[in-house]
């Protein structure tokens, strides 16, 4: 897959596609209907299949100070686009200058005049233009005007629910990494740089690799069983079952929010590597204990609770 930052000067190659449009926070299934009908468009007509997303997201650039919500970041979002087949990903700045565009502005200086675009494929809710003033009708009347085809995808349900971003962040803020999950298409993961920590953790036997969250939502804090990913030299991915604590660290008084991976039947150095932390069950709230001893009893416990629920994957 190509990455191109920006809306300007893209390469002729990467011109004329199919192009779904959206945040596509999460690359859930209703996501995938999306990028799935553009990816019909363009196999019928042997154009690029595209996705066109804004960097940042829009609501972290109109609210600055909000609470992390992303479910994926700018790299994890291309990851998921990567595998899921997209030949481009346009990853338009949505700065001033962009939030300011008129709807028919981003619909000629971006769709047509900075990608060349071939056809539009958007959700049944998409909105662009300064105050959200476009919508799906406006977009199908200036493809008719513009020379490009649109079509929009009817909402994708679950049940009687459709397939949102929204509703999956409230299942993981509720600790229900299964069901959101099911809703995602995926297992939700998370992926940092592994930071230098006190050193606790191995002193009491349980080493850990420490992530700090960033612009990532903060789901449930507690314990959870996880999958581990590690980067190889070859750039694949090497995975290992993991338990993860996520919270304040109560029992040593702290306060920041920060995510402990403890790899399984692992011995190495982790610091500075890059580590993808796939998200499978909750196990228990985070609590304060008496004492150490106390302590790591119940790691022990969520240890060996976190390997009976991954073998049952393997299963």
């Amino acid at each position: 897959m190509q990455i191109h930052i920006g809306h300007q000067g893209v390469p002729e190659a990467g011109r004329g596609a199919a192009v779904a449009l959206g945040n596509f926070d999460g690359v859930h299934r209703g996501h995938r209907a999306v990028i799935d009908t553009a990816r019909a468009v363009a196999g019928a007509k042997g154009w690029p299949l595209g996705v066109l997303t804004f960097e940042p997201h829009p609501r972290s650039f109109f609210q600055p100070a909000g609470a992390p919500f992303r479910l994926t970041d700018a790299a994890t979002k291309a990851d998921l686009l990567a595998a899921a087949g997209v030949d481009w990903l346009y990853q338009a700045t949505f700065d001033r200058a962009f939030a300011s565009l008129e709807a028919e502005a981003f619909v000629r200086e971006v769709l047509v005049g900075g990608l060349g675009a071939a056809h539009i494929v958007c959700g049944y809710d998409f909105v662009f233009g300064r105050g959200r003033s476009g919508n799906t009708k406006m977009l199908e009347g200036l493809g008719r005007a513009l020379g490009f085809g649109v079509t929009v995808v009817a909402p994708v349900r679950n049940g009687d629910a459709a397939y949102s971003s929204t509703v999956i962040r409230g299942l993981l803020q509720e600790g229900r990494p299964r069901e959101a999950a099911a809703m995602l298409g995926h297992r939700w993961s998370i992926e940092g740089e592994v930071r230098g920590g006190d050193q606790r953790g191995r002193t009491i036997g349980f080493p850990t690799a420490n992530v700090e969250l960033g612009e990532f939502l903060v789901p449930a804090l507690g314990v959870y069983a996880v999958r581990a990913g590690l980067e190889t030299p070859e750039g694949g991915r090497t995975w290992h079952p993991a338990v993860a604590n996520l919270g304040r660290r109560p029992t040593f008084d702290k306060r920041d929010v920060l995510l402990e991976v403890h790899l399984m039947d692992f011995q190495g150095d982790l610091y500075g590597r890059r580590l993808w932390v796939e998200f499978v069950d909750f196990i228990r709230p985070e609590r304060k204990f008496d004492g150490l001893e106390a302590l790591k009893a119940q790691i022990a416990a969520d240890r060996d609770r976190a390997r009976a629920i991954l073998a049952e994957l393997e299963a």
